[in-house]
C-alpha cells in the first residue's frame, strides 16, 4: 500500500493498524532547535482519545505517546528540543477487542472501506477496518502537535459546529465553552441539546454525522502558491484525507452561490496601522490560493459512523446477498473527534507551507514593501 505520506518539506508518514500492536507516525522537515516535550503532544492526544464520555467509543485506550528519535534533551538544563532530524513517535494499541468482529470477517460494512478495499488489494483487514480505521488519526494528531510550533505566532482551533440537524446558535459562540463539554461545542445551550439527541440516537443503536469548523489565526500573508500549490487545495486535500468525511468548504463555501459580486467581495481599507484591513472574511482568509494574513476559516462534514447495530444489508466476499449488524465499540457520532483531527491537518498543511514560503522568499516580502515610483 503506497501513499501513506502527505506533505513536501514537512512530511508525515504514518503507520500501524486498528488492532495492531501499535500506531505510530515519522516527522520529517521539522526544523532544528524548537523546544519540543512530549507533553505537549500528550495533551493533543488526551483531547482525541476515546471512551472519556458516553458519547463516544468506549474502547480504553490511553494513547500514550513515546518520542522515539529526533528529539535532544540536554542532562545539564533539561531542556529538550528538535534536533532536524526525523522524529518518530509511538502509541501502542492496549483495548483491541478482535472478536467482537469474528462473525462479519467476510461480510462487507455498507459505508465503509472494506469492499473497496478487497477490490483494490484482494484483502480487508476486518479486525476494526486496519488502516481505514479512525484509529489511524491519533498518529496525525501527534504530528500535528509538532506543526503547531513551527510557524511562530499560529494558533488553531477546532468546534463542532453542526450535528445532525442541530447547527450551534453563532451569536452564543465562545471558544471558552469548547473544552467544558464533551462535543467540543462553542455554544452551551446546543450542547445541551446534543446530550440529548445524542442519547437518542446512541440507544436507537444508530449514528449520526457532524460539521466541524476549523479556525487558524497568526497566518501571515503570503502562504501558498499559485494554480498548483494553492493553500485551500491543499486545505481541501488534508481534510478529505481524514476518516469520513465527504465535504469540505473554504470560508463561506457553497454559500458563496447564493451572494452577489458585491456582498461576496471581501472589500478593504488601510488601517490605523498601516496595514490593509479586510471588512470581512467571505474568502476565508486564502485568495488565489494565497494566504491573505486573515484568520482561515474552514469546514468539513463528517458522515455517519458506518459501524451501527441495526441490521443492513450486504453481500460477503463470496457473492452472497447477507444481512449485517455490527457489533462493539463505535462512535455515534464519529465527528465529535474528528475536531482535533482537524486541527491537527491544518497545523500540518500551515506548517508545510510556511517552510516552503521561506524556502523561496526567505522571510519576507510582507506588507509594507517596496513599490516602484510613481
Amino acid at each position: 500500500m503506497s501513499f501513506n505520506t502527505f506533505g513536501h518539506l514537512f512530511r508525515v508518514t504514518t503507520f500501524g493498524e486498528s488492532h495492531g500492536p501499535a500506531i505510530g507516525c515519522v516527522v520529517d522537515g521539522c526544523p532544528p532547535r524548537i523546544p519540543l516535550r512530549v507533553e505537549e503532544i500528550q495533551s493533543d492526544l488526551d483531547r482525541r482519545r476515546p471512551g472519556q464520555s458516553r458519547f463516544t467509543t468506549q474502547r480504553q485506550e490511553p494513547d500514550t505517546v513515546r518520542i522515539l528519535s529526533g528529539v535532544f534533551t540536554d542532562d545539564a538544563t533539561g531542556t529538550e528540543m528538535t534536533t532536524g532530524t526525523p522524529i518518530a513517535l509511538l502509541i501502542e494499541n492496549v483495548d483491541q477487542r478482535t472478536k467482537d468482529y469474528s462473525d462479519i470477517r467476510d461480510k462487507y460494512r455498507p459505508g465503509h472501506a472494506g469492499f473497496p478495499y478487497d477490490a483494490k488489494y484482494g484483502f480487508h483487514d476486518y479486525r476494526g477496518g486496519g488502516r481505514a480505521s479512525a484509529r489511524e488519526t491519533a498518529s496525525r494528531v501527534a504530528a500535528g502537535a509538532i506543526a503547531r510550533k513551527v510557524a511562530p505566532g499560529l494558533t488553531v482551533r477546532g468546534a463542532l459546529v453542526r450535528m445532525g440537524p442541530h447547527a450551534v446558535d453563532r451569536t452564543r459562540w465562545d471558544w471558552n465553552e469548547v473544552p467544558r463539554n464533551p462535543f467540543f461545542c462553542p455554544d452551551a445551550r446546543t450542547a445541551e441539546l446534543w446530550a440529548s439527541y445524542l442519547d437518542g440516537v446512541r440507544k436507537a443503536g444508530s449514528s449520526v454525522g457532524a460539521v466541524i469548523e476549523i479556525v487558524a489565526d497568526g497566518v501571515p500573508a503570503g502562504l501558498g502558491a499559485p494554480v498548483y500549490g494553492k493553500l485551500d487545495a491543499d486545505l481541501a486535500a488534508a481534510f478529505m484525507g481524514i476518516n469520513a468525511v465527504k465535504g469540505v468548504e473554504i470560508g463561506d463555501g457553497f454559500a458563496a452561490a447564493d451572494l452577489s459580486g458585491e456582498a461576496n467581495a471581501d472589500e478593504m481599507r488601510m488601517g490605523n496601522d498601516g496595514r490593509p484591513v479586510f471588512l470581512s472574511n467571505h474568502a476565508g482568509g486564502i485568495l488565489g490560493g494565497i494566504s491573505t494574513g486573515q484568520p482561515i476559516v474552514a469546514r468539513f462534514a463528517v458522515k455517519p459512523t458506518s459501524s451501527i447495530l441495526l441490521p443492513r444489508q450486504t453481500v460477503d466476499r463470496y457473492g452472497r446477498d447477507t444481512d449485517i449488524v455490527t457489533k462493539g465499540r463505535h462512535d455515534p457520532c464519529v465527528g465529535i473527534r474528528a475536531v482535533p483531527v482537524g486541527e491537527a491537518m491544518m497545523a500540518c498543511v500551515l506548517a508545510d507551507h510556511y517552510l516552503r514560503h521561506r524556502g523561496q522568499v526567505g522571510e519576507g516580502p510582507s506588507w509594507p514593501f517596496p513599490l516602484p515610483a510613481r
